[in-house]
């Protein structure tokens, strides 16, 4: 079994959850605290990457190492980044602010290493164009 979309597919479900629980358990809490929108970033960002890390298992095209590297760092970033910006939005220690950048940079590099694949399976495409 493939971890990666496993894993992706279970943080994608939290995603989910997260955001009805911030959207309606949680409504009041984040509106009295003026970090609505820090819950709804870190829902947004949280559902992109754990959808392009599920679907680096399903293109047919990008089955190397580069893309594993890609949705590796994406679902790390996940933690960081979207993790970081949950636990702020309920009040939680302001020392983790300085994390919420470095999942950011861990989205980053997961893009670059998922261009990296691309060129990598171009480059090894020997199709000639047009056919």
């Amino acid at each position: 079994m493939n971890k990666i979309p496993f894993f992706a597919a279970i943080i994608a479900g939290l995603g989910v959850a997260l955001g009805a629980f911030g959207a309606h358990a949680l409504k009041d809490t984040l509106a009295e605290s003026g970090t609505t929108e820090t819950w709804k970033t870190a829902v947004f960002y949280h559902l992109v990457h754990a959808v392009a890390a599920w679907g680096t298992y399903f293109c047919p095209i990008l089955t190397n190492k580069l893309n594993q590297r890609a949705a590796a760092c994406w679902l790390s970033g996940i933690i960081l980044f979207s993790g970081s910006l949950y636990i702020l939005a309920l009040g939680g220690p302001r020392w983790l602010g300085p994390i919420t950048p470095l999942g950011g940079l861990l989205f980053m590099i997961g893009w670059g290493w998922a261009a990296a694949a691309v060129w990598r399976s171009a480059q090894n495409d020997h199709t000639p164009s047009g056919s």
